[in-house]
């Protein structure tokens, strides 16, 4: 474990819930940004405490002995920072304070093993994908305290019904937020990157058995929402006097004929865009997802795109070749952008991706390998969610087969 860490000990008052003219003094422990607390002097009259200092006054009668327990917490916990260094420990509040309580017998806690696995694949995973990871860790954290009524457990304790009791939790967790409640397959997602962590633990050898070895995964079949050929001409051919609704129309249509997620669509560069082996212009860039090379031959409908917005003024300032928008504001206006073409369906930029997949490319005949490759899908069976057999595509078949028959027909007929 690398020094290059900060790590800061406070002290600081918190306001006692029922006698409030009197205070706790908690030990606030902060390493990187992320901070683990805990009590150390109650029931200390308000006035009595002086932040700046970090010291009792003499307004409290045990004001000696009490700032003399303090610097003794401070030095315990600036000891055992040095000695995690020492032995190149990882180091975060949690574990310095479970060290400090001597809650270190089992080994290795559940919370050090997130914070570990978040912190190891800050440059494995991609940004979107670790920030999955935190927002599992915080259900962790809240599962832990609010049904467990503690801040950690060892590692060894967590078993099959630990992994059940957090199932129930996310299930019946009621957001506070704007936020939906969990859905079976969000519930799931989770649950897949706790095992992903507790399987990296099992390399560590910090746990000898999966937990999850009998349980099991259960997802709802889910059909992936997209944009028939009608319904996409519509909002190809609408126009917006609004320039953010005609700009969000415009890299939604993008990625119908591209296949491209938004936050690829947001990294364009000029230099993504280079001529093929067919003299034709193409894109080639790396998914920031799955770091899969992708090429794609620009289709009449993105070219024409691109060169609108080729001198936009802030996407030359950003060097991009389009501008930058957040991903809520651009689902938000969506939405706007599919109730103003009279969709029945939500408007989602990823829906674009599953239009590409399956209106504009496999129903029309495009091999589904050529597509897996141009979505830049590590292994067909990832694409072969998109490839459904449309009415109307059946409809094309089943005529062709029709007219092959009567062919057949036809030539009996003359030969008898």
């Amino acid at each position: 474990m690398t020094t290059n860490q900060t790590f800061a000990i406070t002290f600081i008052a918190r306001v006692d819930r029922k006698e409030k003219a009197n205070c706790s003094i908690y030990a606030r422990i902060n390493v990187n940004g992320k901070r683990a607390e805990f009590s150390v002097v109650k029931s200390v009259p308000i006035e009595a405490w002086n932040p700046t200092k970090e010291r009792i006054d003499n307004k409290y009668r045990d004001f000696r002995k009490s700032n003399t327990y303090i610097e003794q917490v401070r030095a315990k916990i600036v000891n055992i920072y040095r000695d995690l260094i020492l032995k190149e420990e990882f180091i975060s509040p949690v574990i310095i304070k479970n060290y400090y309580f001597g809650n270190i017998a089992e080994g290795k806690t559940l919370i050090e093993l997130f914070e570990y696995h978040n912190t190891s694949q800050v440059k494995i995973l991609s940004p979107g994908t670790l920030k999955n990871y935190y927002t599992t860790h915080k259900y962790i954290i809240k599962y832990l305290r609010e049904e467990k009524m503690i801040d950690d457990i060892p590692l060894v304790k967590v078993n099959y019904q630990f992994i059940t009791g957090f199932d129930a939790y996310l299930r019946n967790y009621t957001p506070t937020d704007h936020h939906k409640p969990l859905s079976n397959n969000g519930v799931m997602k989770h649950l897949e990157r706790f095992r992903k962590v507790t399987t990296m633990a099992i390399k560590l050898e910090w746990l000898e058995k999966d937990p999850f070895e009998k349980f099991k995964f259960s997802f709802n079949k889910v059909d992936r929402g997209y944009l028939t050929d009608n319904e996409l001409e519509v909002i190809k051919n609408k126009s917006f006097k609004i320039p953010r609704l005609q700009f969000v129309k415009d890299l939604f249509v993008f990625s119908c004929y591209t296949g491209l997620s938004y936050i690829d669509v947001r990294n364009l560069t000029s230099e993504n865009v280079l001529l093929g082996i067919d003299g034709e212009y193409w894109i080639q860039t790396v998914r920031q997802k799955t770091e899969m090379v992708v090429n794609i031959p620009i289709l009449p409908v993105a070219w024409g795109i691109i060169n609108k917005y080729k001198d936009h003024p802030r996407a030359l300032n950003d060097g991009v070749l389009f501008p930058k928008l957040s991903n809520q504001k651009l689902n938000s206006y969506l939405k706007e952008v599919g109730d103003m073409c009279g969709l029945q369906k939500k408007l989602t930029f990823h829906m674009a991706r599953h239009t590409f997949a399956t209106t504009v490319t496999l129903s029309n005949g495009v091999p589904i390998e050529t597509v897996s490759k141009v979505l830049g899908h590590s292994n067909l069976s990832t694409t072969m969610i998109y490839a459904r057999v449309l009415k109307t595509k059946i409809s094309e078949d089943m005529h062709k087969l029709k007219d092959k028959l009567n062919d057949q027909k036809d030539k009996i007929n003359k030969c008898s």
